[in-house]
């Protein structure tokens, strides 16, 4: 399959700070796979995603062969990155097992969580709705992601994190773009201010089943724009 044109540039500035370009990019494509932005299947040339980007293909190249290693690209000679596709059933053992980790992981973690953290949580929930308000659907990935690996980081268990994070990576949402173009990713967003107000209240059994709905959405409304039965 022949590279393809991407019709849009976001903004790498909003994505945060990091350490390296080549980590901004990387991290920017990420979202772009995890969102549809960058459809699967096709394949797309490190020129084009550099244009996109506003950088040379260099460091796009670099972000890509590092996202080759988690499984999200594969090179095709002379051509760039083949997005790589998930298939439902992978989608649904994807989605079984962050229900296993994350809801009991959160309402271990509310009680725990210091009272001076609320303000900086609050603002990661919020950096989620401004995402939805600028239709910045690869920011709101990564901001999305900021905020659950932050909360599940009270739990002092790296491990856990970590396989959090690939889980995450390897889930596609491909409901997303139609989900804001309707309005309703923005109630979606709006949720993890519902679940700040949980963990202010110290009400971890409710946190806990909030968290079961939202991964249902991942799997349901979110990945596929159908809601799950």
């Amino acid at each position: 399959m022949p590279a393809v044109n991407v019709p849009s540039t976001p903004n790498l500035q909003a994505l945060g700070q990091r350490e390296t370009l080549r980590e901004r990019v990387r991290d920017a494509l990420r979202a772009a796979i995890i969102s549809g932005e960058l459809e699967p299947g096709v394949v797309y040339s490190a020129p084009t995603l550099g244009a996109r980007f506003g950088v040379s293909p260099t460091p796009v190249r670099e972000a890509m062969l590092d996202l080759t290693k988690e499984g999200l690209v594969v090179a095709q000679p002379n051509k760039g990155f083949r997005i790589t596709e998930v298939s439902e059933q992978d989608l649904d053992n994807l989605a079984a097992v962050r229900l296993l980790i994350e809801p009991p992981t959160v309402r271990d973690c509310v009680p725990v969580i210091p009272e001076e953290d609320f303000p900086s949580l609050r603002e990661l929930a919020q950096a989620i709705v401004d995402a939805v308000e600028r239709d910045d659907l690869v920011g709101y990935v990564r901001a999305d992601h900021v905020f659950h690996l932050t909360l599940l980081g009270y739990s002092n268990n790296r491990h856990l994190v970590d396989v959090v994070s690939d889980l995450r990576t390897q889930t596609r949402l491909l409901g997303l773009s139609p989900l804001l173009q309707s309005g309703q990713l923005g109630h979606s967003a709006a949720e993890h201010h519902e679940l700040m107000d949980l963990v202010e209240a110290r009400d971890g059994t409710a946190a806990e089943e909030l968290m079961r709905r939202h991964i249902g959405h991942v799997r349901g409304l979110w990945a596929s724009g159908a809601e799950e039965s």
